[in-house]
């Protein structure tokens, strides 16, 4: 049986809890699933985002060294990039999976693919997590609180309309309704082919 977006959820909340007990973008990765499953991809597109998630944090002290924020900054282009190249991965998974699917006449292609929904409710997931914890967090004002529940309560209601938009588009994909067409993200900014302030350097 296809995973649905519920499994998703569920594999992205593990990896933020386990994230958390050690709260450390240092901290040593290890994916719990064979690395020939969409688990495995999965598992390791929300670490990503998840250290990812906490690097923005630091990079907003406003104490932090300008030296350690170029440095950071780095860390941050790089995680993007891992990012994105997960994110087709991903997306190759499903192109694998339903490649025998004889597409119906007027299929239609959708605004995104599969992955990069699966992307945003990866991101919503880390979402609900910290909006969660200022929700409950105890040194928090009470008006605080209350404004973060209703932000949590939007979150929630957020996830349950993705995952029901995910599902949809996989069913469609599944039964010819819809066909997946991917682009390569073409990024610039790392490439010294295609950055002018890197190409001008040489």
């Amino acid at each position: 049986m296809s995973l649905q977006a519920q499994d998703f959820n569920k594999i992205f909340d593990a990896v933020i809890a386990k994230y958390h007990v050690v709260d450390d973008v240092d901290q040593p990765f290890e994916n719990i699933y064979e690395a020939s499953t969409i688990e495995h991809l999965l598992y390791r597109k929300c670490w990503i985002d998840t250290v990812q998630w906490h690097y923005e944090d630091i990079i907003r002290l406003p104490e932090i060294d300008p030296i350690e924020a170029l440095a950071l900054k780095r860390r941050i282009d790089a995680s993007n990039q891992d990012r994105t190249d997960m994110v087709e991965y991903v997306d190759s998974y499903f192109l694998q999976k339903y490649a025998e699917v004889q597409v119906k006449e007027g299929a239609k292609i959708n605004s995104e693919s599969p992955a990069w929904a699966i992307d945003r409710l990866s991101i919503l997931a880390l979402k609900i997590y910290h909006m969660n914890e200022e929700a409950t967090r105890e040194s928090a004002s009470e008006s605080h609180k209350q404004a973060c529940q209703k932000k949590l309560d939007i979150l929630l209601e957020q996830r349950v309309d993705l995952s029901t938009a995910i599902d949809d588009l996989i069913t469609d994909i599944e039964n010819g309704d819809k066909y997946m067409k991917v682009y390569k993200q073409m990024k610039m900014y790392n490439d010294d082919e295609l950055n002018p302030m890197l190409y001008n350097k040489k």
